[in-house]
């Protein structure tokens, strides 16, 4: 490839990254006998992509020879809490599988290494495993095929292929909006999407690399002004804490490249600037495809005015010129009623970004029979001439039961223990009337060029309740009465003002027709987190506004943002 057309940042990036990862690898003490199998592959290609001679492929061998230790009489890698795990072992055989092809490549010598016959009876013994392993989960799938695909093209074998075929037949778990099942930023910039690629590759498969380029636009979507793409419908551990765009860096690059796509290309430079997060993985990219070196087309950066809804995943995504506004209504908490890892759980539904002013959960706490925080089950858009509105609602139950009827009774006072959705006690809740008790909410988000208006309707009976506005930290909050180092209170018609530099957040009640709270405001997160000793509540400075249902409340946030 001419030089003249070579990104010649991105491949400095990736050799400055792997130099260091190599060094680090070389400084650690022990020769890697504390590593688990996935940190001993990673490092081992790693080595082989960075020098495929002398004392990096000895060094290498020796933690080949550990990981062959930690492979268990059915191939599959040992150790971490899944047991046996053919997609734990896929992770590690991806890196395998192409540290061995970078080693029967050039230079001359390489592949005589013993360091070669032994990832090639690793992966020997590992195959058969993973053709009749199962899955966890979705993204399993592909990252346990992506694993076949490079097996297979080491050693095509037909056993393999028709495995990924079958995996392949159940479809690709990707909506109309462009996202997986699992709605992970953290698990379709690290497994899914570069498995499809690798898949798409070996088997020519353009429609994987189509579902692929999807699920970008919608990441272009999700990316908020900090540089990390929204999580907070992720039904994974991700949907706690934001993930910059860097992960995503070599999906960008391909994709921009073949399909000619400038806002992809724009993302891929973001991402670059974030940090080459995987470089063991970018190097050999581009030892194995050296035209992912290639310089991307013209960077289009996205409209800064737009807007996008994710109806299946309840999201809202508005982007404007000084804010961007992201409204949730998702949760799978109303029809599961239990939080798991595999559903989405925040409770947060609204965050604020105005520059280095960030309002990051606004969160609505009851006191209400321990069920927890406002999660809505549901999210409506309407759009007129006014602007847009999103509407969260949620309806939540509990119930009082009544005297068994004499035909149920039992003299001796043994009923079976049931589970009433909140709780469990041996009350056979199934065969008794009850009488329920309900409080319903809805929360109305319009959507302003300078922030939102809130309205809260609340009914049901006399509890209290609080709206927590968490601001990340850095900033100054002024015009509110202080609960303690990090909270406030607002006082209704006083407005408070979150300052960082020159950016602000202004939050105003302007009436509030309900009565007073009678307790202290704060973050209620449920019983099913008390009952456990934990909590999900958010960190950073935090005001409350608080009262007591039935009623509403009307607040307003005014954004100040000076982009300089």
């Amino acid at each position: 490839m001419n030089d003249k057309h070579v990104d010649a940042a991105f491949t400095a990036a990736v050799q400055a990254a792997l130099t260091g990862q190599v060094k680090a690898i070389l400084n650690e003490g022990d020769g890697g006998g504390h590593l688990q199998h996935r940190r001993l592959a990673e490092r081992i290609l790693a080595l082989v992509a960075y020098g495929r001679h002398g004392r990096l492929l000895d060094h290498a061998a020796r933690l080949a020879a550990r990981l062959r230790e930690l492979q268990g009489p059915g191939g599959l890698f040992t150790g971490g809490d899944n047991v046996d795990s053919p997609p734990d072992s896929a992770f590690s055989v991806n890196d395998l599988a192409d540290a061995l092809r970078l080693l029967r490549r050039d230079p001359p010598g390489a592949a005589e290494h013993g360091l070669a016959d032994l990832l090639d009876d690793i992966l020997t013994a590992v195959a058969p495993a993973l053709a009749r392993g199962g899955v966890h989960t979705p993204n399993h799938r592909w990252e346990i095929s992506a694993a076949l695909a490079r097996l297979h093209r080491l050693a095509p074998d037909r056993a393999l292929a028709e495995r990924v075929g079958q995996w392949l037949a159940e479809g690709v778990d990707i909506d109309d909006d462009g996202l997986y099942s699992e709605r992970s930023a953290n698990y379709a910039a690290y497994v899914s999407n570069p498995s499809l690629l690798a898949i798409a590759e070996v088997f020519d498969r353009p429609d994987l690399v189509d579902a692929v380029e999807r699920n970008l636009d919608a990441t272009l979507d999700l990316l908020l002004p900090d540089g990390s793409v929204e999580t907070v419908l992720s039904r994974r551990q991700d949907q706690r804490q934001p993930l910059p765009l860097a992960p995503y860096l070599l999906s960008l690059r391909r994709i921009a490249l073949l399909r000619g796509r400038g806002d992809l290309a724009w993302a891929a430079g973001l991402a670059l600037s974030q940090g080459v997060v995987s470089p063991a993985r970018a190097a050999t990219e581009l030892i194995l495809d050296p035209g992912i070196a290639r310089e991307l087309p013209e960077p289009v950066p996205p409209r800064r005015s737009r807007q996008r809804v994710f109806g299946a995943a309840g999201l809202l995504v508005d982007h404007r010129p000084a804010t961007t506004t992201v409204v949730f209504g998702g949760s799978d908490y109303p029809r599961h009623r239990r939080i798991r890892s595999g559903l989405a759980n925040s409770p947060t539904f609204l965050r604020l970004f105005a520059g280095a002013a960030v309002l990051g959960d606004v969160r609505l706490s009851r006191v209400f029979f321990g069920l927890g925080p406002f999660r809505a089950d549901r999210l409506l858009v309407e759009r007129d001439q006014g602007g847009t509105t999103a509407t969260l609602t949620e309806s939540v139950s509990a119930s009082y039961y009544q005297p068994m009827t004499h035909q149920n009774r039992d003299a001796r006072g043994h009923y079976g223990l049931v589970d009433d959705g909140r709780f469990s006690s041996a009350m056979d809740f199934g065969l008794r009337r009850r009488d329920e008790v309900t409080l319903t909410t809805a929360v109305h988000v319009a959507i302003t060029d300078t922030g939102a208006e809130l309205t809260v309707d609340l009914a049901g009976p006399a509890v209290d309740w609080s709206l927590e506005l968490a601001f990340r930290p850095g900033g100054r909050m002024t015009g509110a009465m202080a609960l303690d180092e990090h909270a406030w209170q607002l006082d209704p018609g006083e407005p408070a003002v979150y300052r960082v530099g020159d950016d602000s957040i202004t939050v105003t009640v302007p009436a509030m027709s309900m009565a007073a709270s009678h307790s202290v405001p704060g973050y209620e997160p449920g019983e099913e987190y008390r009952f456990l000793g934990g909590t999900d509540a958010v960190s950073g400075e935090r005001l409350y506004v608080a009262g007591r249902v039935p009623g509403r409340l009307r607040l307003r946030l005014a954004a100040a943002h000076h982009s300089g």
